[in-house]
């Protein structure tokens, strides 16, 4: 069975332990109903805080702090974990996290794929050629001194990261489609030994695109034996959502079998409405493995659409040497028909979001690099091929060559009823796969997936309170105590004493996501208070400005 480790839910304190430690309360949340983070039944409770710890869960009785929090008529739960964050570059922009923060994420996990180190001297070119509305120098070279620089710059948010695969094998390969001679692959291996004893989560994995795309299983398989030492989790956008997602499935499944490793799917889905009926066929594959013992698990977020680039419509090879020989061979005539006639039909050798889209009008334009098409936010593919008097395929091509970047993309792609399904999962946590926003400065020249701000409100308001389909212990289990079972953080997501006072208080009447895909910078509403690390970030539902966030390092760090 997969390892979710049941903690005990610790005595409450008495009323005479409480006067001893009343004068060394710095925080006391008072008279919430308490959702610990097990699942177990909420309970009226007051929590103490002192320094970064909780230091009491209980009846305090008339016991005073330097802070006194109502929480009356409140939920008080464990700080929530983002199991799939791509704030690697809008931290560095902005430290507060703030869509996440209004919604009662204490905790930012990265490294879906792609992972802010290890970089070397031609990724570093790479990655400053390739930035959009937020510019920054890159002043690290590993993860870990990555993590650190944040922490040090100053953010309201923890963070930790995974080890990206594709980050691994651009650093020793490069982006070419090719596979590691022998003395790559120990490279590979050495760089994953590296990062993992420097607190790295596990391995992270994107296989849809290129050049992930280009690695072999055994490749990655090698890679996770290496994490594996380190109690490391492998976690992946799986080789495909839609016409192979079961053999993809089966890919994960194979692959934390033979490492002898936790494995997780990210966003899992079945994308494309003529796969939806294989969504059923993927729970039961997942049950079998966790009843064979393999530790699977899965994330998700709570909306029908996808966000990737549009550049997810174009067929693996064509991005084989990175994105200026991409954009060559779309200015190529002859490379470009051939590139249409692949886009236009379906494959079962790579995942065409073309095709699973089903219809240009279900293709969102959201992020464009250059000022000259940014008017185009907004707009669907469809009514941009209309604009401009051209064929959808020809004009996301046009688009890509044009604009130099991926373009990203929303795409309506997924069933409202296996939404449902997912989040009934037991074994299923929460994700965003966007990055943390604001509704100010750089944020606004794009469009983000309204998951942005409204991922975690969402599961509280529309699937708790409103359809029902979990209980709101068992979603603050998801938000929290799940995940940080899962990642090995052994002192967060839990409401007991000696944990790490992450801690957030909200209205479960109340909670409400707002964005929408045509007006997606709008904050989530109905939380009230956020504490990281006992230093309270959301007050009243405004945020405080404080950036007590810290690097979370994984079981391996030495």
């Amino acid at each position: 069975m997969a390892f979710l480790l049941l903690l005990p839910f610790l005595p409450f304190v008495t009323s005479v332990l409480a006067d001893q430690l009343s004068q060394e309360f710095d925080v006391l949340i008072k008279g919430g109903t308490v959702y610990d983070g097990t699942g177990a039944q909420a309970r009226q409770a007051d929590i103490a805080l002192r320094g970064d710890r909780i230091i009491g869960v209980g009846e305090f009785g008339n016991a005073q702090a330097k802070s006194m929090i109502d929480a009356t008529g409140l939920a008080v739960a464990p700080g929530f974990i983002n199991m799939l964050s791509w704030s690697g570059e809008s931290l560095i922009e902005d430290g507060r996290s703030r869509s996440e923060i209004q919604q009662g994420v204490t905790t930012e996990i990265m490294g879906e794929g792609n992972s802010m180190g290890p970089l070397n001297d031609a990724m570093k070119q790479r990655v400053v050629a390739e930035q959009s509305n937020i510019k920054y120098d890159i002043k690290w070279n590993t993860l870990s001194e990555y993590l650190r620089y944040l922490e040090e710059r100053g953010v309201s948010a923890n963070v930790a990261s995974f080890l990206g695969a594709t980050t691994v094998r651009e650093y020793v390969i490069g982006l070419e489609d090719k596979q590691p001679t022998p003395e790559q692959l120990n490279q590979m291996r050495e760089l994953v030994r590296q990062e993992m004893e420097a607190g790295a989560l596990g391995i992270g994995s994107s296989l849809i695109y290129p050049p992930a795309f280009y690695a072999k299983t055994e490749e990655l398989i090698e890679l996770c034996k290496v994490a594996a030492k380190y109690h490391g989790k492998y976690i992946s956008h799986i080789r495909n959502e839609g016409t192979r997602l079961l053999p993809a499935l089966d890919e994960l499944i194979r692959i934390s079998r033979e490492a002898r490793i936790p494995a997780e799917i990210y966003h899992i889905k079945a994308s494309g409405s003529a796969n939806w009926s294989k969504l059923d066929e993927v729970l039961k594959r997942v049950e079998a493995a966790r009843n064979e013992g393999l530790s699977i698990t899965a994330d998700m977020y709570t909306y029908p659409a996808a966000g990737t680039g549009l550049d997810a419509c174009l067929p693996p090879w064509t991005a084989d040497g990175g994105k200026p020989e991409l954009f060559k061979r779309l200015r190529d005539p002859d490379t470009r028909e051939k590139i249409a006639a692949e886009v236009r039909k379906p494959s079962n050798e790579w995942e065409n979001w073309y095709i699973a889209a089903a219809s240009p009008d279900r293709i969102l334009l959201c992020d464009f690099k250059s000022e000259k098409l940014k008017p185009l936010t907004g707009k669907t593919l469809a009514q941009v091929a209309e604009m401009r008097g051209s064929d959808p395929v020809d004009t996301l091509m046009d688009l890509i060559a044009e604009d130099e970047s991926r373009i990203g993309t929303v795409y309506f792609t997924m069933s409202e009823e296996n939404l449902k399904k997912e989040i009934a999962q037991p074994w299923v946590s929460f994700g965003s796969d966007e990055a943390s926003q604001a509704p100010e400065g750089p944020f606004l020249k794009s469009n983000p997936h309204p998951r942005a701000y409204g991922n975690f409100a969402r599961v509280l308001g529309k699937y708790v309170r409103e359809e029902k389909i979990i209980s709101l212990a068992e979603a603050v289990r998801r938000l929290s105590g799940l995940p940080a079972t899962n990642l090995g953080l052994d002192d967060r997501g839990f409401l007991q004493e000696g944990m790490f006072a992450d801690v957030v208080v909200f209205d479960p009447e109340t909670i409400n996501d707002y964005a929408t895909f045509e007006k997606p910078h709008q904050y989530a509403t109905g939380m009230k208070h956020v504490f990281v690390n006992g230093v309270q970030v959301l007050r009243d539902g405004e945020h405080t400005n404080a950036k007590p966030g810290r690097a979370v390092w994984g079981p391996g760090k030495r």
